[in-house]
């Protein structure tokens, strides 16, 4: 509260000092002593000094409010569990687990190595730790998994884009992610306002940054290919071998702009094409109502998909579709204006945004090598895949 104060009360000081200088400015037209311009010369050059002491003091006072506000995230829906994690209410579940029977159930990394596809000891030796080098059948595999989830999308009425892996500071946190809190999951430019983006998200919603979109062209759909960039801090544990956490992958994402009346139906739209893709591969999955401690910031509600893992033994997640309500088009300035009514023009209004992973190629490689292998090492093709792989039904180990 006293900064806040502290900025209004600055703000009403400048104020002042901006009419004081549009007045001497005024009063320097026309013909006068030079004595009477010398002095009107000084108070210009004093209410220029002190106008731009206050300003950086605004600027820097400014910056500390908006860090506060990061702190407070979006409402959430009244269906949504509050609590923790495992108050995520289960949906729907599709498909069922994989019998193996006696076959004995290899995990990706193994199963990969032997196709070929993945080099993670030369991306360690070049990149880091949590990098990889997709060679052959998984270079291939990662192209087609991008193509398939790009043409699914346009099919569903979406826009497609390829967008920077680098985004401004002020719109990362604008989406309502905060690249300067401790373990940020987000990478910064060092000596720049620049990220390196964590997801399409933030580009996508830059996009439609102070834009002002009429009801009639709602809702916008907007699916776009990225490189995305993640720190990953804090996380360890087996579960975070191979692909599962890299600190760069590809995702296709799905991003919408709608009215607040049809957010809802939008985010239902989103969540819908989500199952129907992983369904299409064959994937054994379950829908959950994720709770408010698992939201993020910008989320009023978030469905996660996790799909089985048979190494793992467990669920991972490989998608999730969110809506948040008004929250990021406040800061981004994101408008719409009503249809008219009665011929009256109605009082322009903050849209909603809503996004959504279509596919995150790590993830999915993960389910189709563990989900679809085979006892002789080689991995069976999901069909919807195979017209994005010259046809190519099996990938085969190197003899």
């Amino acid at each position: 509260m006293e900064r806040y104060e502290a900025f209004v009360n600055l703000d009403q000081k400048a104020d002042v000092l901006r009419a004081s200088r549009n007045e001497n400015a005024k009063k320097m037209k026309g013909k006068m002593e030079k004595e009477v311009r010398d002095a009107l010369i000084e108070e210009g050059k004093r209410i220029k000094d002190e106008l731009a002491s206050i300003e950086v003091e605004l600027n820097e006072i400014s910056e500390q409010l908006q860090q506060e506000a990061q702190k407070i995230p979006n409402d959430t829906h009244p269906d949504v569990p509050i609590g923790g994690e495992e108050l995520a209410t289960v949906m729907e579940i599709v498909g069922e687990q994989r019998d193996f029977g006696g076959m004995k159930c290899q995990d990706h990394v193994t199963i990969g190595e032997k196709l070929n596809m993945f080099d993670f000891e030369t991306a360690s030796r070049v990149s880091g730790t949590r990098f990889v080098y997709l060679t052959g059948v998984g270079a291939l595999l990662e192209l087609a998994l991008i193509n398939w989830a790009m043409q699914k999308a346009i099919a569903k009425g979406f826009e497609p884009m390829v967008v920077p892996d680098l985004v401004r500071r002020s719109v990362v946190e604008k989406c309502g992610f905060q690249p300067r809190a401790e373990n940020t999951q987000v990478y910064s430019v060092e000596d720049s306002d620049l990220c390196l983006a964590g997801t399409a998200e933030l580009l996508l919603g830059g996009k439609c940054m102070d834009q002002t979109y009429e009801e009639k062209d709602l809702p916008k759909k907007f699916v776009a290919f990225s490189h995305c960039f993640r720190t990953e801090a804090g996380a360890a544990g087996a579960a975070t071998r191979g692909m599962y956490r890299l600190h760069q992958f590809s995702k296709v994402e799905m991003f919408a702009v709608s009215t607040p009346e049809e957010s809802n139906k939008m985010h239902e739209e989103l969540s819908n094409i989500e199952k129907e893709m992983y369904a299409e591969l064959g994937l054994h999955f379950k829908v959950l109502d994720m709770s408010s401690h698992d939201l993020g910031a910008p989320a009023y509600r978030k469905f996660d998909i996790e799909a089985w893992m048979p190494a793992l033994e467990r669920y991972g997640e490989i998608s999730s579709a969110s809506n948040c309500t008004d929250f990021q088009a406040r800061r981004l300035n994101i408008k719409y204006r009503p249809n008219a009514v009665d011929g009256k023009k109605q009082p322009l209004q903050f849209a909603h945004t809503l996004n959504a992973t279509a596919c995150a190629v790590p993830r999915m490689i993960i389910c189709i090598l563990e989900n679809f292998q085979n006892e002789d090492g080689s991995v069976t093709v999901p069909e919807a895949l195979r017209p994005f792989l010259g046809g190519l039904e099996v990938f085969k180990p190197i003899e």
